[in-house]
């Protein structure tokens, strides 16, 4: 299902150990990006140093990995990073779109892990990449973040999860399926054993992800008007016909009806995490 890819010497000081902190999303001069939401057209490295938060309506836009471990971690330092999907059903054009985002992303699949610092503080970091086949969850996927929990129990750490994920991906099928246990599996056993999992739920967290271990965190954050559901809000409204309430499977709507614990802005999600990592004692 997944193959773990012998490094070539000439390229072990760079992934091997890999650090994202130390890759940097370059912009072009002059470029500009329009916000999805309010459609202002924004300067494209002043939107990078903003951490991808538009400057007019505050909209949070989705993040590349490097920008999101740069905003929250001291220290990156990745584990499990050359790790391949087989392509267990040879989907046509599988291997090749892999390849390609591979090329272009600097990722090997939808999700980086890490032993992270936090202000000091050493923990497991998770982020998830919905640019990578919109997020979505292999078998790379859920072995790497079973491995971590592994991790995490094994060296007594706190994880800190960045979920961003359209769901299970379907060029996998059953297997695809099949890590959504696996993954509870192991975070039931870390959380039994006392281990603290703080899931942050940002743009989107939809599917299989989260009927599983986004959604089984200790403590759940989201960011400002995140997708957060299961089926789409279009599937649901023509399923059961009726419309649905405003605002429904936003970040703001789920703390309402208590399915998280708190809607953090993305200025402040260091520093909040930070409290939670103090409130709970960890050094």
């Amino acid at each position: 299902m997944f193959r773990n890819l012998k490094e070539k010497k000439e390229k072990v000081n760079t992934l091997k150990g890999y650090d994202l902190l130390e890759k940097k999303v370059e912009v072009p001069d002059g470029m500009f990006e329009q916000c999805p939401k309010c459609n202002a057209t924004l300067d494209g490295a002043k939107l990078q140093e903003n951490f991808k938060v538009c400057m007019e309506c505050d909209y949070h836009m989705r993040m590349h990995i490097a920008q999101r471990a740069r905003l929250v971690f001291d220290e990156f330092h990745v584990f499990n990073h050359i790790m391949k999907s087989t392509d267990p059903l040879s989907f046509p054009g599988y291997q090749s779109k892999l390849e390609s985002l591979t090329d272009s992303l600097g990722v090997y699949d939808a999700v980086v892990c890490a032993e992270a610092k936090l202000n000091g503080k050493s923990v497991i970091g998770i982020i998830m990449d919905p640019d990578f086949l919109m997020g979505s969850m292999g078998s790379v996927v859920g072995e790497r973040i079973t491995r971590s929990f592994e991790r995490a129990l094994k060296q007594r750490k706190p994880v800190i999860l960045f979920a961003a994920s359209g769901g299970a991906r379907m060029q996998e099928g059953l297997i695809s399926l099949m890590q959504m246990a696996k993954t509870s599996g192991a975070i039931g056993k870390y959380q039994n054993a006392g281990g603290l999992f703080i899931s942050v739920l940002t743009d989107p967290t939809t599917g299989g992800v989260s009927a599983s271990f986004a959604n089984l965190g200790d403590i759940i954050l989201a960011e400002p008007k995140a997708l957060i559901g299961f089926a789409g809000p279009r599937v649901i409204a023509q399923t059961i016909q009726e419309d649905l309430p405003e605002g429904f499977q936003s970040s703001e709507f789920l703390l309402e009806k208590g399915f998280i614990d708190k809607i953090v802005h993305r200025h402040d999600m260091k520093e909040t995490l930070s409290l939670l990592l103090n409130l709970h004692g960890v050094k």
